[in-house]
């Protein structure tokens, strides 16, 4: 959020955080792995299944770069625009290549990721509300990967107002409504686990994840009211790969009720390690400091990892439909290395042909017709208040 310079009455921006781009993309590449191990699993390959939680990452980074860019001068209506118009063309673009790959009028029965066509299903993933349903024939249909734009769409309507509340706090309240919030998605873990058939655990995955998109506001929030992290991005990624490490190995003693414990509130322990890496890069980009995640190509797949996201599930159930699902070795590697290509290859055409350019011209179209609007008023004739005549003789 702009702010403004004590010696100057303007507002600046925030400076970029590049590396914040980079280390997108290695959440993307998690989720693509995750999937991967579908069609050509590789021996061990449980510990890919944690790549899913690239979408955690997703979501805290989404309320930190929203709130890092946020200007006051940008309307509520604007904002609402901009975010339809970033997200909005490659998911319907994406969605109509999916539906040729996962829905059929007459699905085999060992193709078991078709679907049998259902207008009424499909139009809720053409309007974003497949992911407010638990039920996988819903919560999945249309593109399987975009029930995460539910959840998106959500939390942009809720942002205005969210990071408003933040901005009244400094660092220190800031830093306490993370800290609550992190220890509000615990109790509700709890709750969860104590009473599993309460209507705690049938909550829409929305409302379940805000807590992750909120804690990405108030990071960012307190970064600009001064806060820095004086911690090596380093080390985050070290905690992150051992605390991943750890759950991946430690399955195998399921039972213990420890163990038990730490798995079922993994999300929320990763939740605290994205958030802690996510200040750390940030803070390290502030101070200036080397970070490879700003190589220029690490950047550039980061600005494609939407679009990257948004086509990797499509491609590697065709070629599933094709090839069958591979025997396990580690010579499937080379079926991940082809398919990346592919993918990324795909993810770039969306992004250059699609994302870009639509963003582009609906950014464009929205704000013409804000300057035609504003030219409007301003060429109204002011309201002429009437005055009454004094009549000779009375004061006045």
């Amino acid at each position: 959020m702009p702010f403004p310079a004590p010696e100057r009455k303007e507002v600046t921006r925030p400076p970029r955080l590049d590396s914040l781009t980079g280390l997108r993309w290695w959440a993307a590449f998690a989720v693509f792995a995750h999937h991967m191990s579908i069609i050509a699993p590789l021996p061990g390959s449980y510990a890919l299944s944690y790549g899913s939680y690239g979408v955690t990452f997703f979501f805290i980074l989404s309320g930190f770069v929203l709130t890092w860019s946020a200007r006051k001068t940008v309307t509520t209506s604007t904002f609402y625009w901009r975010r339809f118009a970033r997200i909005y063309p490659s998911h319907f673009i994406a969605l109509l290549l999916a539906i040729p790959v996962f829905y059929s009028f007459s699905p085999a029965p060992e193709e078991w990721w078709v679907k049998p066509v259902s207008v009424g299903i499909l139009a809720l993933s053409f309007v974003l509300l497949q992911g407010w349903s638990h039920d996988p024939v819903i919560l999945f249909s249309g593109n399987p990967a975009a029930w995460t734009l539910t959840c998106e769409a959500f939390f942009y309507a809720l942002h205005p107002a969210i990071n408003r509340v933040f901005g009244k706090l400094r660092v220190k309240g800031s830093l306490i409504l993370v800290g609550a919030v992190i220890g509000a998605a615990f109790l509700y873990r709890f709750a969860v686990m104590f009473s599993s058939e309460s209507w705690l655990a049938a909550a829409p995955l929305p409302i379940v994840r805000l807590s992750e998109f909120v804690i990405g506001i108030g990071i960012a929030r307190a970064m600009l009211a001064g806060w820095r992290v004086r911690l090596s991005p380093v080390w985050c990624y070290l905690g992150v790969l051992l605390l991943v490490g750890w759950f991946a190995i430690s399955i195998r003693w399921s039972g213990n009720s420890f163990v038990d414990f730490l798995h079922a509130t993994a999300n929320e322990w990763i939740i605290v390690a994205f958030a802690a890496t996510i200040a750390a890069v940030a803070s390290s980009d502030l101070t200036g400091k080397r970070s490879l995640l700003r190589w220029r190509p690490f950047v550039l797949l980061g600005e494609w990892s939407y679009a990257f996201y948004l086509v990797h599930a499509t491609v590697i159930y065709a070629l599933l439909a094709v090839v069958g699902v591979q025997p396990k070795g580690w010579s499937n590697l080379l079926w991940y290395a082809g398919l990346l290509v592919v993918t990324v290859a795909a993810a770039a055409a969306l992004h250059y042909l699609v994302e870009r350019p639509c963003e582009r011209f609906m950014r464009s179209w929205w704000d013409r017709r804000l300057a035609r609007r504003t030219q409007h008023d301003a060429s109204k004739p002011a309201d002429v208040v009437p005055v009454e005549p004094v009549q000779p003789g009375s004061r006045s």
